[in-house]
């Protein structure tokens, strides 16, 4: 399992809009993996390996770069950057947090924290409050020569390290880094193996802040069936009812049927469950009440395609001590792998 390349995949930084950094790292992993290569005008990285037939239908994966982060939205007199989130961030977790800001003339550290009095001359009132995004800034050290280095839309992203935990991995972004390592490595275990279809793995931008770069990847592809490559919720923890628990870790790779974005179509899932029957890898189905994913751009560009989910459980979802399972990851590689072999 190439665990180095979900590590630095993971630890290089990418929001909405400036995954750059992660188009070139990629671009160079995936070299001799494709017949063609190229970026659209958002940005997204459009992969395609030649089919056999002379009309071959069209695969597509879709796996977006980006992760939630920040952009520098002002800068105070005093050096204090205040930001406008890029995705979606739960307040609750963002305090006292380590952060990159990614500058022109390099990355600076910085540290995340809230306005306000801290706990030792707070009101019991104020320690109650969970403070609004807006309300969070960073401060660098560095006074009032911040400005002398920090612009007004730099990348802030948060700073926490790769790490392997028994059979788990937790780490940053790994929303959703995991696709596009599922995106090369499937393509990597296929090997020789020419299909008859024409696959297309898109490396997508911008979906953290609504599907954006799908959207015009599935356009200028005009699949037949589209997968979305994903992470989802495994809240298999204490505090959340079981019906709510979405996947189990450990329980294999997920086949996601719905979510606020999309039906799955009911004869790819049963595709889908057969190749992991027959090739011993457990699965298991998910629904999600609401949120997205880039399978449904597919599913919804031009004339439209069959559509499917391909997902990884993950805990602590959108924090930066997102978790999955090894084992499941593995299992969604060599599903997609068995697919991409079957077609």
């Amino acid at each position: 399992m190439n665990i180095d390349l979900l590590k630095r995949l993971c630890e290089t930084p990418g929001v909405p809009g400036q995954e750059d950094r992660l188009r070139d790292l990629i671009r160079a992993e995936i070299d001799g993996l494709f017949d063609e290569v190229r970026e659209d005008n958002m940005g997204s990285l459009l992969c395609r390996r030649n089919g056999k037939g002379d009309a071959p239908q069209k695969i597509m994966l879709l796996c977006h770069m980006d992760e939630i982060g920040f952009l520098v939205s002002h800068i105070t007199d005093k050096g204090f950057c205040y930001l406008h989130p890029v995705g979606g961030f739960d307040p609750r977790n963002l305090f006292s947090r380590r952060v990159r800001v990614c500058t022109e003339g390099g990355d600076l550290p910085g540290v995340m924290n809230p306005g306000g009095r801290p706990v030792h001359i707070a009101t019991p009132e104020e320690r109650k409050k969970v403070p609004e995004v807006a309300e969070f800034f960073v401060d660098l050290g560095l006074g009032e020569a911040t400005k002398d280095h920090v612009k007004i839309g730099d990348m802030v992203v948060m700073e926490e390290p790769f790490v392997e935990m028994g059979d788990k991995i937790v780490s940053k972004a790994l929303d959703n880094r995991i696709a596009c390592w599922l995106g090369i490595e499937a393509v990597r275990a296929m090997g020789d193996h020419a299909a008859e279809a024409e696959i297309h793995v898109a490396f997508t931008c911008q979906e953290e802040v609504g599907l954006r770069g799908a959207r015009t990847a599935a356009f200028a592809v005009r699949p037949d069936i589209g997968i979305g490559v994903d992470t989802t919720l495994a809240c298999d923890t204490p505090g959340v009812p079981e019906q709510d628990a979405t996947t189990v870790q450990g329980k294999g790779v997920g086949i996601h049927l719905r979510d606020g974005s999309f039906i799955a179509d009911r004869g790819l899932v049963t595709t889908f469950e057969q190749l992991a029957e027959a090739n011993d890898i457990a699965f298991q189905r998910t629904m999600l009440r609401s949120g997205g994913q880039d399978g449904a751009a597919a599913q919804q560009a031009a004339a439209g395609a069959r559509a499917i989910g391909i997902v990884v459980g993950t805990r602590y979802i959108h924090t930066v001590t997102e978790m999955i399972h090894k084992s499941d990851l593995e299992a969604a590689r060599d599903l997609l792998a068995a697919y991409l072999k079957s077609v």
